[in-house]
């Protein structure tokens, strides 16, 4: 299960690698750098900047309110499917007690 960041430490290094990419032959060497100085893993300061350049458009993906809303409506297909399998069975209940032949 990924573990929880706080939202100021993700924009802490997304603002440091923003800020100090220039100074830096390689993406990765940034990365590096901003995930050492907050304590944090490399691969979460990849991914944190990744996401904030989608969020703010400056390359194409699924944007973080895009992906809050796909987790919200997933869990309300989920929960409507199950009310939908429990209408069906108290259908096919009251149906065989309503059929003239069960009496």
């Amino acid at each position: 299960m990924p573990e929880k960041f706080d939202p100021a430490l993700r924009s802490q290094a997304v603002r440091l690698v923003t800020q100090h990419r220039s100074e830096y032959s390689t993406e990765r060497a940034v990365h590096v750098q901003g995930a050492e100085s907050l304590g944090v893993s490399r691969e979460s300061v990849r991914r944190w900047v990744a996401q904030h350049e989608i969020d703010t458009g400056v390359t194409a993906g699924v944007t973080s309110d895009e992906r809050e809303e796909l987790k919200r409506l997933r869990a309300e297909v989920r929960r409507l499917r199950e009310v939908n399998e429990v209408l069906k069975s108290a259908t096919i209940f009251f149906a065989g007690e309503l059929d003239p032949r069960n009496r």
